[in-house]
Order: C-alpha cells, then sequence, then structure tokens
C-alpha cells in the first residue's frame, strides 16, 4: 500500500476508535487485552500518536521515550485521544517524504512512509481492541490492508533480536492469506526468525501451515482472534507456540 492510502487508513482507524471507546464508556474492560480498561487504551494509543507527531514535527532523527501520564480524567478522555490522533493525520500528511526521522523497524521504505504505515496498524489494531470492549462486531478492514499489516509484523517486528519465537530445532511455519494470493514462509531456530515472503506458488514444504482470509491472519498474528480460528495443517504445536510467544 502506498503512503497515501495509509494516511487515510490512519485516519478512518483512529475515528473508528474513538466512535467505539465513547460507547463503551472508559471503564469497559477491554476482553483482547484483559488488564486494560478503555481509558487505559485511551491513554496508550494517545500517548504514541503524540510521540509520532513530534518525531515528524520537529524533525527527530534520534529517538525519545514517548511521554505518559499526559492523558486528562475520563470525562475529557476521548476529546484528548481525537485531537491527538487529528494532529497525527496532520504531521504524516504535512511532513516531507524525503524528511529523515527516527524509525525503528527495518524498512525499505522512507521514515516518513514507515510512520504512515506503523501508526496505521497501530491505530487498526487498537480499533480492534476499543470495538472489542464496546461489543456489536468488528469494523472490516480490505485484504490489501490487512495483508500489508501482516507483513509489517513479520518482516519487522519479528526480525528483531527481542522476538521469542524461536525453536530449539529448526522448524518452518508458513502462513497463507487465501483472498490476498499472499504468502509468508517463517524459519524457525534458537535464533531470529528468518521471513521469507513471496508469491504463494514459491511455497515449498512446511512443519505448520495456517492459512485464513488476510483479515483472519492480521487478527490472529496480532492474537485480537483466537488462532484456532485459522485452518491449521501439520504439526498445530507451531500455531501454539506463536500464540505463547509473539506478543509485542
Amino acid at each position: 500500500m502506498d503512503t497515501a492510502e495509509l494516511i487515510d487508513a490512519l485516519d478512518r482507524e483512529g475515528r473508528l476508535m474513538a466512535d467505539a471507546a465513547e460507547q463503551a464508556g472508559p471503564d469497559a474492560q477491554v476482553p483482547t487485552c484483559p488488564e486494560w480498561r478503555v481509558r487505559d487504551l485511551l491513554a496508550h494509543t494517545g500517548m504514541v500518536h503524540r510521540w509520532v507527531t513530534r518525531t515528524l514535527t520537529e524533525g527527530m532523527t534520534e529517538p525519545a521515550r514517548p511521554q505518559p501520564g499526559q492523558e486528562p480524567g475520563d470525562a475529557d478522555l476521548t476529546p484528548w485521544f481525537r485531537e491527538g490522533h487529528g494532529a497525527l493525520v496532520k504531521a504524516v500528511t504535512e511532513a516531507d517524504p524525503e524528511g529523515r526521522y527516527f524509525t525503528f523497524l527495518p524498512t525499505s521504505r522512507t521514515p516518513l512512509a514507515f510512520w504512515a504505515r506503523r501508526q496505521a496498524h497501530e491505530t487498526a489494531i487498537h480499533r480492534v481492541d476499543a470495538e472489542s470492549a464496546r461489543g456489536k462486531g468488528l469494523s472490516p478492514v480490505t485484504p490489501a490492508f490487512a495483508a500489508d499489516g501482516l507483513d509489517e509484523l513479520l518482516t519487522g517486528f519479528h526480525t528483531l533480536e527481542r522476538s521469542r519465537v524461536r525453536t530449539e530445532a529448526p522448524r518452518t511455519l508458513r502462513l497463507r492469506a487465501t483472498d490476498a494470493e499472499a504468502v509468508w514462509t517463517v524459519r524457525l531456530s534458537d535464533d531470529v526468525p528468518r521471513v521469507e515472503p513471496g508469491d504463494a506458488g514459491d511455497a515449498g514444504d512446511a512443519d505448520c501451515e495456517l492459512s485464513g482470509s488476510a483479515e483472519e491472519l492480521y487478527l490472529a498474528l496480532w492474537n485480537r482472534l483466537p488462532i484456532t480460528e485459522l485452518r491449521t495443517t501439520g504439526d498445530a504445536s507451531l500455531a501454539e507456540l506463536w500464540r505463547e510467544r509473539s506478543a509485542i
């Protein structure tokens, strides 16, 4: 997906998140993050939005810590979130496409494209959390957006040293999106996972394959949908390994 599409997604997902949070109420429990209430969800995401806005508007090339504890009380929390989300959308829209900004994941994209992508998916996943707290079902995402988020998760977060998805002996996990003609092969060992994206026709043997729609894979691999809802072929213990160890 290009940067403009991701900015549009960021705008949409943030508005949906605010609406769902407002309907759920600040004290509602978040089923997908049981240790959180909606107030915690808004405080966290609002803090991240402000941190990225500062990164872009101040042209920061070195990491700076997010600043927690800036959120207001419950009565003003959703408007505060909306304000920060709107400022972030404005910042990514107006930032220099070739500007140099701090980033924290492996990427071949420009820093601005990195942040548009990261914040679109950050906000989408937490929108799912807010809608889970509200009930009444989840807003859908397109196969293209879900596949983009899967790619970021697999080739970004899980190629970092901190990924805990590891096995004593080499194993292969395959992830196949049935509606996006997309497949990722994850080579597991006692080292950092190696991820090989490619067309579905490039697939070879795997110890375990998880398949479903791109949206189902997106939500399951971010642990927002039970991984058991995916179709599992082969050694199901690798699916359980992902569930237990993949939290970001």
